[in-house]
């Protein structure tokens, strides 16, 4: 599946009126073949980055521990990630993965080491009430695959927890973009999921006027949120407190 043209200019297409293979029933080995491409795609097109450079911008000693969650957290290639970038930093962190997909967890387990002492949880963010507080909340990849009412409620639900700030990292919906990620699939040998829902993803994904209308829904105070253009391909929205 290829994109279409002029998908820029296109309203964001719901979820369920076009589904991922990713988002269905599949095996196990297909759900971490796929995650082992999307880990791939993060580390080749600078994925990681937008997420880093705005923890960066954090001041030190906020809290020690700083409880860091990320929601839909797949593989836990992020939350790796963190674990580096806190590590050269000198800051204590608590990480704690989230992902509704009880395959996620297991795929996350099997591929960080032990050392690195994140927490996996299967199950909905909305429903997760930790015994310790949540400093930090992020999200990679993940609110392109939910409803713009389920979009809101994740924004409701980040401002009630985070007591630090949030930073989601998402696709920016346009041509460009689609065909930058068609041009490297050709010579990546990705897997099949990702090959297919890649162009879907772009067509669900966001622009910024989508975000401005769903942090209004939201009623998050939109003079607190920054939107960021990352190149290439991602639009990530982060607020601090």
């Amino acid at each position: 599946m290829g994109c279409n043209a002029g998908i820029e200019l296109k309203p964001r297409i719901s979820p369920r009126d076009l589904p991922e293979l990713m988002d269905g029933d599949c095996s196990y080995g297909d759900f971490h073949g796929c995650l082992r491409s999307l880990e791939q795609i993060n580390r080749w097109l600078m994925g990681y980055r937008p997420t880093l450079s705005w923890l960066k911008r954090l001041p030190h000693g906020l809290a020690d521990p700083l409880h860091i969650v990320d929601v839909g957290c797949g593989g836990g290639d992020l939350l790796r990630k963190i674990a580096g970038w806190a590590r050269k930093r000198g800051t204590v962190v608590q990480l704690t993965g989230i992902d509704l997909n009880p395959f996620a967890a297991r795929a996350a387990a099997e591929s960080t080491p032990e050392e690195l002492e994140i927490a996996w949880v299967t199950g909905n963010a909305l429903e997760y009430r930790p015994r310790k507080p949540v400093h930090v909340v992020v999200s990679s990849l993940m609110a392109h695959h939910l409803e713009d009412e389920e979009i809101v409620a994740l924004l409701r639900w980040m401002e009630a927890t985070a007591q630090v700030g949030w930073f989601i990292n998402d696709l920016e919906r346009s041509q460009w973009s689609c065909r930058m990620f068609g041009w490297v699939e050709r010579i990546a040998g990705w897997h099949k999921f990702v090959r297919h829902d890649g162009p879907v993803s772009f067509q669900r994904a966001f622009r910024e006027e989508d975000w401005i209308r769903l942090l209004a829904a939201a009623e998050v105070p939109l003079q607190a949120v920054t939107v960021e253009h990352w190149r290439p391909g991602r639009l990530c929205v982060g607020r601090r407190k």
